[in-house]
């Protein structure tokens, strides 16, 4: 490639910048926890995933360092040729256990595991009725399936009624697929609904529960255990990357589907199998999870704590119901130099702003976790009301 040919390139960055849209990528220097080290400075971490403060837990990491003395770090093959190691059998059979699931079959990420899914199930001539605000790994997994997608208004089961009235005589399969909890906004999916509007109209059901997972549900289960759906859900998809603490994706479910997605799944045929470390990791945050629920208790104390106080203070913090808190800013720019403050009074929270979220939208998307003490809210709590008294978000 000459460099001719990608100086289109220069224009395209520039014009992020001037719209406030360009993302300035933090390196942080230590382990992920309620504090990290950013550029030497030791800051608040208000932006990861890491709900129940599992990333850098003493018994995750001991379990891996075991893990790599016995079986080495990793398996150097597909899982269906010689990847597939008695880890990866144990920890599929545990999450199965936790989950209340017929079988389990685990990813190298939520990602790939939907890009796993959808398309071996789902084809031409088959329908997808696709929430609007899904992730983007549904959106592509969709995409990739090359079914018909019909997208139905966030959260709206009247909308979703009609649009299933609309294909209820073609043929083929019909899926409803949705989020769990939404990531950026932080409400919930009316799953209830949907297992009704699927039974109703015939459709197989696929939740991606991703920050679901370790959040809702009894001992963090996830939101088929929320609404006490067992055996109603077909596929729930989910992410050992954020309250697990590590990474990885499963599927959980019926287990003849599980077991067709280990013939026909392509990122499971074609890509290397999750590491030891990370394996072992998982096991042992699954064991944390199944010994005690007070780790999710005490993450949903801190998120009505700080969403509390923040609603007090002004800030409008969209619909979250759960530990996922938006503070909704609108203007991109006006969010950049938001988080650009909040770093200087030593919290970190990135600025969130298209396509992650749609254009006018922009926020700091604050995310709660077990790990974060009544102190660290506090301490972020007088930041956001300093700067957002500065900038003039609230009086």
């Amino acid at each position: 490639m000459r460099d001719a040919d990608v100086q289109w390139l220069e224009g395209e960055l520039a014009r992020l910048k001037e719209e406030g849209l360009y993302t300035s990528i933090r390196t942080i220097e230590s382990p992920i926890d309620a504090w990290v080290v950013i550029e030497g400075r030791r800051v608040l971490n208000f932006c990861s995933n890491n709900y129940l403060g599992l990333a850098n837990h003493p018994r995750l990491r001991r379990a891996a360092q075991e893990a790599i003395d016995r079986y080495g770090v990793g398996p150097a093959a597909v899982r269906t040729i010689a990847g597939t190691l008695s880890l990866h059998v144990e920890l599929e059979r545990r999450l199965a256990e936790f989950k209340r699931a017929e079988a389990c079959i685990t990813f190298q990420s939520g990602f790939k595991a939907n890009l796993a899914t959808i398309p071996a199930l789902m084809g031409r001539g088959d329908v997808i009725f696709s929430d609007a605000l899904n992730h983007a790994s549904i959106i592509d997994a969709c995409r990739l399936s090359r079914a018909t997608v019909v997208r139905y208004d966030h959260i709206d089961m009247a909308d979703l009624r009609r649009k299933l009235a609309e294909h209820a005589q073609e043929a083929g399969r019909k899926l409803i697929v949705t989020d769990g909890v939404f990531s950026m906004d932080g409400d919930i999916a009316p799953l209830p609904e949907i297992v009704a509007l699927a039974q109703e109209f015939g459709c197989i059901t696929l939740v991606d529960d991703a920050h679901g997972e370790g959040v809702l549900g009894e001992g963090g289960r996830g939101i088929v255990d929320h609404f006490h759906l067992h055996g109603q859900v077909d596929i729930e998809v989910g992410t050992m990357s954020k309250a697990f603490g590590v990474v990885g994706g499963m599927v959980c479910g019926k287990a003849i589907v599980v077991e067709w997605l280990r013939q026909r799944a392509r990122p499971f045929l074609f890509s290397s199998a999750m590491t030891v470390p990370d394996v072992a990791a998982c096991i042992e945050a699954t064991r944390i999870l199944q010994e005690s629920q007070e780790r999710v208790e005490r993450l949903w104390a801190n998120a009505r704590s700080f969403r509390a106080e923040m609603q007090r203070l002004g800030f409008d913090t969209g619909q979250s119901q759960t530990p996922i808190v938006p503070v909704m800013l609108g203007s991109a720019p006006l969010a950049q130099e938001f988080s650009r403050r909040l770093f200087q009074e030593g919290v970190f929270a990135q600025a969130i702003g298209y396509p992650t979220v749609p254009r006018g939208q922009a926020r700091i998307r604050v995310m709660n976790s077990a790990a974060h003490s009544q102190e660290d809210l506090e301490f972020g709590l007088a930041a956001f009301a300093k700067v957002g008294r500065a900038l003039g978000v609230i009086h």
